[in-house]
C-alpha cells in the first residue's frame, strides 16, 4: 500500500505540473498577464505554487549550486558566467546549469535501464549509475571549455587585423567611439563581436574605457588587455593611432610565434609514428638471437 500511495502521489504531482501548462486549467492573474508587456516586467512574475515556473524556480538555484561545487572540484575554477559572456551564449549561467544537470538525469536513467537490461554484477552498476551523471556533467562543461578556449584563439588571431584598422582610423581623425562603431559594424569575426557589444554598452551610458575594460575582463586575453590599456589614453595621448599600430605590430609578431611553434610541434608529431614503427621490428629482430642464446645456454 506504501508503494501504491506513493505512485499515487507522484502522479497527481505530475499530473499537475503538466495541466497547470494549458490555459483551459488555469486562470493566471490579471498582474501576471500583463507583466510580459510591462519594461522589466518578465522577470517579475507570479509562479503559481505547482507549476513548471515554480519548479524550474526551486531548481535552478539547486542546480547551479550543484553545478558549481562539482566544477570545482575537478579543478575548473573560472566563472561560470564569464565563460557564457565570453562566447555570447544566450543562456545565463542558471539555464545552462538546469540543462546540465537535466542531462545527467538522463544519462541516469538511460544507464540504469542499460545496467538492469543486461543484469550486469551489482558492482558495476553501482560504478555504472554513478559515473553516468559525472560523465554527461563533465561533457558538457569540457564542451563549454572548448569553446571558450577557441574563442580566445580566434580573438587572438584577429586582433592584430582589428588593431591595425583601429590604428588607422584614429590616425586619420576618428574618435574612439567612432571608431570601435565603424570596425563593428563593417567587419565580422569574434572580435566585431565583442566590439558590438562594447559599442552597446557605451550607448547604454558606460564610459569608453569602462566598456573597454569590462571586454578585456571577460575575453581574458593579454593581447587585448594592453590594447585596452593604450586606448585607454585616447584623452591624453597625442598619437594613439601610431601607438595602436605598433601594438598591432607587436601583436602579429607575437602571434608568427606562436604560429611557428605550433608548426614546430606539429613537426615533431610527424616522428612520433616513424620512430614506433622502426624501433618496434628492430627490437623484435634483437629478440630472436637473444632467445636463441639463452636456449644454447640452457642445453
Amino acid at each position: 500500500m506504501r508503494i501504491y500511495a506513493t505512485a499515487l502521489l507522484m502522479m497527481f504531482v505530475g499530473s499537475t505540473l503538466v495541466l497547470s501548462e494549458f490555459r483551459r486549467f488555469r486562470t493566471r492573474p490579471l498582474a501576471a498577464r500583463l507583466a510580459p508587456y510591462l519594461p522589466g516586467g518578465s522577470g517579475r512574475r507570479n509562479h503559481e505554487l505547482l507549476s513548471v515556473d515554480s519548479f524550474q524556480a526551486l531548481l535552478r538555484p539547486l542546480a547551479e549550486a550543484t553545478g558549481a561545487i562539482t566544477a570545482r572540484l575537478f579543478g575548473v575554477s573560472e566563472e561560470l558566467p564569464r565563460r557564457l559572456r565570453r562566447v555570447h551564449s544566450t543562456m545565463d549561467a542558471s539555464e545552462f546549469r538546469v540543462r546540465q544537470v537535466g542531462i545527467a538525469v538522463v544519462a541516469t536513467a538511460i544507464t540504469a535501464l542499460v545496467v538492469l537490461v543486461l543484469q550486469l554484477p551489482s558492482t558495476m552498476i553501482i560504478l555504472a549509475i554513478l559515473g553516468a551523471p559525472l560523465l554527461a556533467f563533465l561533457v558538457v562543461e569540457q564542451q563549454l571549455a572548448n569553446r571558450s578556449d577557441d574563442w580566445k584563439r580566434r580573438v587572438f588571431q584577429e586582433l592584430p587585423v582589428i588593431s591595425e584598422q583601429l590604428g588607422m582610423l584614429l590616425g586619420s581623425g576618428y574618435s574612439l567611439n567612432a571608431a570601435l562603431a565603424r570596425v563593428a559594424e563593417r567587419s565580422n569575426g569574434c572580435v566585431a563581436q565583442d566590439l558590438r557589444r562594447v559599442t552597446h554598452r557605451i550607448s547604454q551610458g558606460a564610459g569608453e574605457v569602462a566598456a573597454l575594460r569590462e571586454w578585456a575582463d571577460t575575453v581574458d586575453v593579454d593581447a587585448v588587455g594592453r590594447l585596452v590599456s593604450i586606448l585607454s589614453l585616447n584623452k591624453e595621448a597625442g598619437d594613439l593611432g601610431s601607438m595602436v599600430a605598433t601594438e598591432a605590430r607587436t601583436v602579429r609578431a607575437e602571434a608568427h610565434r606562436g604560429l611557428l611553434e605550433a608548426i614546430e610541434r606539429k613537426n615533431q608529431q610527424v616522428w612520433i609514428p616513424v620512430t614506433i614503427a622502426t624501433l618496434v621490428p628492430g627490437v623484435i629482430l634483437m629478440m630472436i638471437p637473444f632467445f636463441d642464446a639463452l636456449s644454447e645456454f640452457g642445453t
